[in-house]
């Protein structure tokens, strides 16, 4: 993830407390939402993820 992400850009990797294991292939936990919303598209009707949530859109708001 970014750090220039939108504060209310959530993924299901955030909620899992685990140490990552090398030897286990990364999930891609790509199923993204806004919290605006709670819903895969944000308030102003775009899909909501890493690389759209940004301060190109009206309710991006700073980390």
């Amino acid at each position: 993830m970014e750090n220039n992400r939108c504060e209310k850009l959530r993924w299901k990797g955030m909620f899992i407390e685990s140490v990552p294991d090398p030897s286990i292939q990364p999930a891609n936990d790509g199923s993204f939402w806004c919290q605006h919303t709670f819903t895969c598209v944000g308030p102003d009707g775009k899909v909501a993820n890493e690389e759209e949530c940004n301060a190109a859109r009206p309710c991006y708001e700073e980390l």
